[in-house]
């Protein structure tokens, strides 16, 4: 009988490992016949674009970082994305849930310990007012979090530049949370 269960074990490992080859597989086709999307934020202007093809698709309202942490700027890449994250910082942990600091979604940076992620604290949006982060409302980080993947690039610039205002001066740019915010008051 031991036998039995042993080759039952193998024979789920085996199906277990192609089944999971063949999900990583579809995965990397999705991400290959989605055109490479990039976003930029604009420290001063507390503002980030999604873009595609230097198409925007996305803006969304955020802070940054405050005077004593402020953000980085440069160019960085997406080097993870996690769901319901927990938050580590100098010996806390909070777990997912209504009072975690990065609220519903994590999205890593190249720049170790810096990301873009949601927050418990909705009125900071808009303001210099986190550690460094990118921080956005829990619902619109849900959103970016669909729109984006690992390996994507991610520009923080700390000066507006023709292309910054090219970006944020547009008048067609539905923004994420004012169109919440409209919907809200209908």
């Amino acid at each position: 009988m031991l036998n039995r269960v042993e080759e039952q074990i193998k024979l789920l490992a085996a199906v277990t490992g192609v089944m999971m080859m063949a999900a990583a597989e579809a995965m990397a086709q999705d991400n290959a016949a989605r055109a490479a999307r990039r976003i930029v934020v604009s420290i001063p202007d507390r503002q980030l674009a999604v873009l595609e093809n230097d198409r925007v698709l996305r803006v969304f309202h955020v802070a940054v970082g405050a005077s004593h942490s402020p953000s980085p700027s440069g160019a960085f890449k997406i080097i993870n994305r996690i769901s319901n994250p927990t938050w580590y910082y100098k010996g806390k942990v909070v777990g997912p849930g209504p009072g975690n600091p990065v609220g519903t979604r994590w999205i890593g940076l190249s720049a170790a310990g810096y990301g873009i992620h949601g927050t418990n604290a909705p009125r900071s949006i808009g303001k210099y007012a986190s550690h460094g982060c990118i921080r956005l409302r829990n619902s619109d980080i849900e959103q970016l979090f669909e729109l984006i993947a690992v390996g994507d690039e991610v520009e923080l610039v700390s000066e507006r530049t023709p292309e910054v205002a090219r970006l944020f001066d547009a008048a067609p740019v539905i923004v994420a949370s004012q169109a919440v915010l409209v919907a809200g008051n209908q």
